[in-house]
Formats: C-alpha cells, sequence, structure tokens
C-alpha cells in the first residue's frame, strides 16, 4: 500500500502573516503537527471562498517551507500569485483568519545521501520549493547552484533570499529587466558543464520543465521535475491532474500528478503529448 499521503491530515489552519512580495503572496499559517512530515516538493489543498462560495474545489499550492517547532506549533508558509479567483481570495485573508488545509500532500524531492553537486532551476512563483530544498542540500554538504527565471523582475521571488541559500545564483528575465536576458534554458548548458552538476531539480511551468529535462538528458544527468499540472481534488480521486509517463519497464502510463507526483524524473514524463493520450498508452 503506498505511503503517499499517509501523513496528511486536515487542519484549521491560522494565518500569523501575509505580506506581499513583488507580484506574490508570502503567507504564513499555523498547522500544528501537519509541518512535521512536510518536505521540500509537498504541497497543501485549501478550500477556498468561504463556506457559501460556489467554489467547491480544493486550490494546491506548492509548499514554501515548513517548519516543526515542537509542541503542535508548526508553520507551513506558501508564496501564492493571486492570479484565479481562488487565490485572489487567499491572498485577501488577514491575519488571525482560517482556512481549511490539507497537508502535506504528494511526492518530495529526493535527497541524496552523499554530498553532490546540485542545480536547482526555478520559474516565477514555481520555484517556491526551491529555497527549503537548497537549505537541505547544503546540510548534506551539497554545492548548490540556483538559476531563476521569469518573464520580468518583478515575478522573480526573492531573489535576494535565494543569493545567500545558494554558491551562485543566476537570474534570467524575458525582457531583460533584470539578470540575463533569455529563459533559464539559455544558460543551464554552461553552469551545468562548468561546475560539473550531478542533479537537477526544477519547479515551474511544463514547458520550462520540458526543456530543463531535454538539457539535463543531454548532460546524462537526472532532472528532479515538480510538474505544474492542475489538480482538482489533490487527493487522488478526480484523475483531473493526469500525464502520460513511461516507466522502468518501457511502459506508458496515466499518472496521477498529485499521487505519483508532483515530483517526477523528468525523463520519463511525455512532455509533448499536449494533454492528450500517447499511442501505445497501457489501458487505451
Amino acid at each position: 500500500m503506498s505511503k503517499i499521503n499517509s501523513a496528511a491530515v486536515q487542519v484549521q489552519a491560522e494565518i500569523m502573516s501575509n505580506k506581499k512580495v513583488g507580484a506574490y503572496h508570502h503567507i504564513v499559517f499555523h498547522v500544528g503537527s501537519a509541518a512535521a512530515a512536510a518536505r521540500p516538493g509537498n504541497f497543501v489543498a485549501i478550500a477556498v471562498g468561504g463556506e457559501n462560495s460556489p467554489m467547491i474545489l480544493r486550490r494546491a499550492f506548492a509548499i514554501y517551507r515548513a517548519s516543526d517547532r515542537g509542541n503542535g506549533s508548526g508553520l507551513i508558509e506558501l508564496v501564492i500569485a493571486p492570479f484565479g479567483g481562488g487565490s485572489r481570495w487567499l491572498t485577501e485573508q488577514g491575519v488571525g483568519k482560517f482556512v481549511d488545509m490539507i497537508a502535506p500532500l504528494g511526492t518530495a524531492f529526493g535527497i541524496p545521501k552523499e554530498p553532490v553537486r546540485a542545480l536547482l532551476v526555478g520559474g516565477g512563483y514555481g520555484s517556491a520549493p526551491l529555497f527549503g530544498l537548497s537549505e537541505i542540500l547544503k546540510a548534506r554538504g551539497c554545492r548548490v547552484d540556483m538559476v531563476l527565471g521569469a518573464s520580468s523582475s518583478n515575478k522573480i521571488y526573492a531573489p535576494l533570499e535565494g543569493k545567500r541559500s545558494v554558491s551562485s545564483l543566476t537570474l534570467t528575465t524575458d525582457d531583460g529587466s533584470v539578470g540575463i536576458h533569455g529563459r533559464v534554458s539559455d544558460v543551464l548548458p554552461g553552469i551545468i558543464d562548468e561546475n560539473k552538476i550531478d542533479i537537477v531539480y526544477s519547479c515551474g511551468p511544463m514547458a520550462m520543465l520540458q526543456a530543463v529535462t531535454e538539457i539535463a538528458d543531454s548532460f546524462g544527468i537526472m532532472n528532479q521535475a515538480a510538474v505544474e499540472e492542475s489538480m482538482a481534488c489533490g487527493i487522488g480521486v478526480c484523475m483531473t491532474c493526469v500525464i502520460p509517463v513511461k516507466g522502468d519497464d518501457g511502459v506508458i502510463r496515466m499518472l496521477r500528478s498529485c499521487i505519483d507526483g508532483p515530483v517526477m524524473d523528468g525523463s520519463q514524463v511525455i512532455w509533448d503529448s499536449s494533454r492528450t493520450i500517447p499511442e501505445g498508452t497501457w489501458g487505451a
């Protein structure tokens, strides 16, 4: 029986802080013991809109940081982009408000047992889980390099924090407003080659994850990718977040991002399926 989500609990999470940071909101929740099992790559599912809201589906958000302070006083931090109705509602909630949260959910990034040279690649607010991951990797003695990219400077989350938490930080923007004018894929080959990277960890838009995977594959290294696929239930029931993934046996299966992911081996994901079921998929 799968151990995924075995530690998940439903809690009334109290908002302890809600601060606007650039284009995003950094929100801290008191979640009691739920923080103890949270790892980088996990996510939470939050009921949005209030008791009488027509928004009946929960919204999934990647965990930025989790801290277990003991005695049931754990915290979970999220970075939220107020794009849709649900996320806008959440960013409008003030300190002292409570939200219905299920946490932690999904698979986490795999942490090497021995020191390695790791490259962390993030796009926009999708980079949020990488900051906590970098701290764990550095504590294991790993060299950690980071690349953050976005369309413009205000959509790169916490670049100063990123600089403090890694060995080197490279920024890219589509409009050239900060860092290198271009995309993360433009700088990755040089960084991988120069720093002799052993493994890549990535979070961000699906197109970016595909590009990162193709580059990692060309160097013969793994890309652990946290996929960004829309999730309706977050617990593996509704089957709306399925993506085609080729297993070690060579068989393509439609797997649930919320249960089998969000962290997956990028080389096994069929990135160019364009939301269709590839020919030869098991059961199709």
